[in-house]
Order: structure tokens, then sequence, then C-alpha cells
């Protein structure tokens, strides 16, 4: 018993530690965006499904002996994987389709090795069954995601503070090979139950019919739908915050703890509770979906989160069949979890507008409440309908509020884009990230070049630009938005762009006229900012601006040590970096700073508070920005100087690097 509990659980905890060590390293190559992560949880779901295929198809058709010596040898095969390190190889040039890229990277960086961690738990307990045949061993699945659990608490909290990225891969690489020696060593204690043993208990089972189609796929579309609203949830999370393992982590545990609690006794899933908090929180959460006070509606998603899975996976766990059938078992909830994210992380980014998934993974959440209490008492079926009516108008309220007052709505990997008039007081034109806008124009043709949004006058931009030598400039920007920088273009400037979204250029050229009105000379390089100034030889910047957001997720590969010594290859002496620190949730200040001082440069803060941010005539809005430079003389100008502010960096913050950060310490 503590040979197989012992292999799971290990097995386990370096299934799920390995997603956040192997996420967080490519994050950087694919523009910090949340749906890398809803990508790799793609390639998790779908390993997961081939472990869980495997298992039931090895159990069913092979002779346990057999069986042991294909696993075996697939173990040994995995160890010529080790070190999990991806190679740079696999770095984007910026015009693939990143989707297909991550998942290629992911198989062969992994593929084995997960593979065989995803087989472990169906296997094992099927072979416990097999020799202790008096026991039941669905509690060994709650083992096992009481280990994922585990894994994913230690990660940023033990791991991701103090261990850097490659030392992560190279422990991790040590720990498989551990457990490769005590799972092999399983495999092997398994092989000695005696053809008595195993006759007596064919014998001794008493015989049931495999479960029926219609109960395997009920199997499947519960935990499809956990899945399902598990990625909805992460991704509204993610893009408006920051896509980092940290907030990546806090949905998923709450997601395997259902498992957990469900699976290791029926007391934890009290059917009638948990049908009335679902019933409650279910159309709330559709209500609230297009909230951007997510102070209070992330605390409510996540209750709700936590709601919706205990009753999916509740009903899974009620449902279970005998454990002969265990590895069908989970093979189908296997292939819901796989369909779940299939079609959060790659359906909807190309078949959807908008941010439409949270909508609809909540009704379809409803229905299956619905569902599972039609055979209850009438007031059940009554309150089960009027729950569906209710979350599909919040649903589709939601919906129709994306779409209000939009120009235009699109969505690819990266985002979703909008442009949205607002005719007063003045007609003003936004590109809309997610909720956030992300610059804009004044419509009215004597101002279209008049500076505005985040950009306006009074702004760290519009002061810095003002306090400039009147030789011409050469500008680099990463992130285009709608362009509203370009207000600031002279004859003679150059202003390069970095946009790693095709369709953020295009709509920049379709919809604002910036980079047809400016007298200076417009580039736009496609790709990731970062990577794109990695392979380029140095361009000899006056200002390098830092402007790349996805809603309002900061790529916190931008604001590394690594990052700031590509910036500075390509700076002229003395010229200035400025970066975007407008944020609801995070202080971005103090990270900034303690790269300046890491390399020898000054850094200020200039905030900018408008009287009328949406009412005034120019569109301006409430910003913080940070201005990095060795020009001290620039820096003492009198626009700068006079609203300037110096940054406090807290006593023992370390350096942001790639192998390192702590969003902990940096949340407002």
């Amino acid at each position: 018993m503590i040979l197989y509990a012992s292999a799971i659980f290990l097995g386990a905890f370096l299934l799920f530690l390995v997603q956040p060590i192997i996420a967080k390293q490519i994050l950087p190559w694919f523009g910090g965006s949340a749906a890398v992560w809803a990508t790799c949880m793609v390639f998790f779901q779908m390993a997961l499904l081939a472990g869980y295929a495997y298992a039931d198809f090895t159990t069913r058709h092979l002779s346990h002996r057999k069986q042991v010596i294909l696993h075996l040898a697939l173990l040994a095969v995995s160890l010529l994987v080790l070190p999990i390190t991806p190679d740079v190889s696999w770095k984007p040039g910026g015009e693939d389709n990143p989707s297909w890229r991550i998942l290629g990277l992911l198989t062969l960086t992994i593929g084995l090795p997960y593979f065989i961690l995803s087989t472990t738990s169906p296997l094992l307990q099927s072979w416990f069954a097999r020799s202790f045949h008096h026991a039941i061993p669905y509690r060994l699945f709650a083992l096992s995601n009481l280990a994922s659990l585990l894994a994913l608490l230690a990660y940023p909290f033990l791991v991701e503070p103090w261990v850097t990225t490659r030392m992560q891969s190279i422990a991790w690489s040590v720990f498989y090979g551990l457990f490769v020696c005590l799972c092999g060593y399983a495999a092997i204690a398994s092989m000695r139950v005696t053809g008595a043993e195993a006759s007596t208990e064919t014998a001794a089972a008493a015989p049931e019919a495999p479960p029926k189609l219609g109960t395997q796929l009920i199997w499947m579309t519960l935990a499809a739908t956990a899945t399902f609203l598990l990625l909805a949830v992460t991704t509204h999370i993610t893009q408006n915050v920051a896509s980092l393992p940290f907030l990546w982590i806090l949905p998923l545990s709450l997601y395997l703890a259902t498992f957990i609690l469900c699976f290791d006794h029926p007391r934890w899933y009290r059917r009638g509770v948990f049908l009335v908090l679902v019933a409650a929180l279910v159309p709330l959460m559709a209500w609230y979906s297009d909230s951007l006070n997510l102070k209070l509606v992330i605390p409510m998603y996540l209750l709700g989160l936590f709601v919706c899975c205990m009753f999916c996976h509740g009903e899974l766990a009620h449902s279970k069949p005998a454990p002969r059938h265990l590895t069908r078992y989970y093979l189908m909830i296997s292939v819901g979890g796989a369909v779940g994210g299939l079609l959060v992380g790659f359906g909807a980014p190309y078949l959807l507008k908008g941010y439409f998934e949270l909508a609809i993974g909540l009704t379809a959440c409803a229905c299956l409440l619905l569902y599972r209490t039609y055979k209850l008492a009438w007031w059940s079926l009554i309150g089960a309908v009027a729950v569906v009516g209710a979350t599909a108008w919040g649903s589709g309220k939601s919906i129709q509020h994306q779409f209000a007052d939009s120009r235009l709505m699109m969505r690819n990997f990266y985002s979703v884009i909008k442009v949205r008039d607002n005719p007063e007081p003045t007609p003003f034109r936004a590109l809309v990230h997610g909720g956030i806008m992300h610059g804009g124009q004044l419509m009215d043709p004597q101002y279209r070049l008049h500076p505005s949004s985040y950009f306006g006058v009074t702004s760290g931009y519009g002061r810095m630009f003002a306090s400039l030598p009147e030789a011409p400039r050469n500008v680099g920007i990463i992130g285009l938005g709608a362009g509203s920088v370009i207000a600031y273009g002279r004859k003679g400037d150059v202003f390069r762009f970095y946009e790693i979204n095709p369709q953020v250029v295009d709509v920049a050229r379709r919809e604002f006229t910036f980079m047809n009105d400016t007298p200076a000379k417009i580039e736009v390089v496609l790709g990731d900012g970062r990577l794109s100034l990695e392979r380029e030889p140095d361009q000899q910047f006056d200002v390098l601006a830092m402007d790349a957001f996805s809603g309002d997720s900061i790529p916190m590969h931008l604001l590394t040590r690594e990052a700031m010594q590509i910036y500075l290859r390509h700076l002229k002496p003395g010229g200035v970096i400025i970066f975007q620190a407008t944020n609801r949730f995070i202080n971005i200040a103090p990270i900034v700073a303690s790269l300046a001082n890491e390399f020898g440069l000054a850094s200020v803060l200039v905030s900018d508070s408008p009287e009328s941010e949406a009412g005034n005539d120019y569109w301006t809005s409430s910003t913080d920005q940070v201005i990095v430079t060795a020009n001290k003389a620039l820096l003492q100008s009198e626009k700068i100087r006079s609203v300037a502010t110096a940054i406090t960096i807290p006593a023992g913050f370390r350096v942001w690097t790639d192998d390192f950060n702590n969003l902990v310490r940096v949340l407002k």
C-alpha cells in the first residue's frame, strides 16, 4: 500500500510542479500573453488524456506481464530527455502561429516524461486493485490530487522566490529520476500476485456490465465543464492583472481541491448544499462577468469556480463505477478535460470575437444543474429552470456589453481588440484591449495630432518629449496600440514600433490616422519587442518606450535585468527609457527603479491626474510613468523636475531577472 501511495504521490507532485516551471521559461518567448498559459493547459490536458488512454488500453488488452514490461521500457527511455530545458531555437520569429509552436516545444521538451507521469495514477490504482482486491483504490485518486495541489502551492511560495528557473529544471529532473526508480519497483512488485490469487479475484468479483455510453458521456461533460470554467476564469484574471504562474495557480488549486474533497469521502460533497450554492452563484457571476471591479469580482469568481467544480466533481464521484472499470472512468474524465481545454485554449481565440467563454461556461454549468435536478422535487426543477434563464440572460447582457458602442471587435491568440467611438464631449476613438483603453485619437480634424489618453502634454511622455533637444529624434516604442504617441512626431523624427499582434497593426492603420498624418517617419516591426531588439543591430535610440500591455496585464519579461541590458545596447549615450507604469493592481515603479539602480541610472516617477478624465476636451487619462536615464540634466528640466517624485524601493527588494520575479511584493 505504501509503495503504491508513494509512487502516486511523487508522480502527481512532479506532474503539476513541471507545469509552472516550463510555462515560466517559455512565457517571455511568446509575449507574456495570458494565452500562453491557456495553450500550455491544452498540452497538459491532451498529454493527460494520452496517459489515461494508455492506462485504459494496456489494462484491458495486454496481459499484466506485458503491460509491466512495456511500462518499464518507457520509464527508461523517458530518462533520455532530461534535463527539461527548452531549446532557444523554439523562439518565435514573429509571424508564425504561436499555438502550434508552443505545443511542439512542449512535446519535445517534456512530452515523454509528462506522458509517463500522466499514466501513473490510473495505472498504479489498477495494479493496486489487482494486488489488494478487497481495498478501494479511489482514495488514491484523492491522494494524487492532494500531491498536485501541494506542488502548485509550493511553487509560488517555496520555489519561485528562492530558486532560479534553471535550477528548478535541474532539481525537477533529479526527482523525476527518483520517481522512475520508485514506479519501476512498484511495477515489478505488482507482478508478484500469484496466478491463484488472480483467479480467486476473478471468481469472487461480482459480474457487472460495463458503463453505458450515456453514463460515459455524462462523465465527460461534467469534467469538460469544470475544466472549461477553470480556464475561462484563469484567462479573465490573468489578462486583467498579470500573466504569471502565481495567478494561474490560484484557480487551478481550487479546481484540484475539489477533486481531493470529492474523491476522499462522500461526506465532503453535500449535494443539497452545493446545488443551492451553484444556483445562487452562477447567475451572479454571469451578471458581473463584464465588471472591472476586480477587488469584488475576483473573489466572487474564485468562490464560484470552487462551488461549480465541487458540483461537477461531486457528481462525478457520486457516479463512479466499480474498480474494475476505473481506467475507463478516468479516461472519460480526461477526455472531458481535454475537450474543455481545447475549446478555451484553441477554439475561443479563433472562433469567438470577444472574451465570451466565461459566459458560455456559466450557462453550460446552469444547464448541467438543470439536468442533474430534473428528477428531484418539482420545486427543484422550477428553481433550476429559473437559474438557467437568469444565467443565460446575464451572459447575453455581458456579451452584448462587449459589443456595445464598438465599431470593430476582433480576437486572436494575443488578445481581444475593440475600437470604440465616444461622441461627447469631443469625438474620441479609443482602442480597447479586454476592458482597458490603450490609447485613442481625437477625431476632430484640427485635434487629430493632439496628444491624448495616456500621452497628454502633462504626462511623463509629454514632459519628456518637451524636455528633449530640438534635433531630430530616433524613438523606439514596444507596443503600438492606437499609435497615440505619434502625436509627438516631428519632421525628421523616426518612430520605430515593435508590435507582437498583427491585428493591432492592421487596426492602427485602418481605424486611426496617426500613422498617415504624422510628418515623422514610421516603421513597424512585427514580433515580440524584446526578441526583435535582441536580434537587431544597435538602433541608437534617443528614446525607448515600454508600452506593451494586454488588458491590464503586464508582460513581465520586459521588466528584467536581461531585458534592460538589451534596451541599453540600443540606447544612445544620454538617451531615455520610459516605462508605462499605470496599473490598478501592481506597483511597477520599484521594479523599474531597482533596474535603474542596477545599471547606474537615475529614475523618477511622473504621475499625471487631469482634473476631469473623460469629461475634458482632450480626453487625457490619469497616468503613472517612470523615466530612466543617465542624463541628469534632462531630469532637472523644469517640466520634469516640477512634478517628478523619487521612487521608494522596499528594503531587501531583489532585481527581477528572467530567472526570478516576486509578484507578491509589488501587489498594491
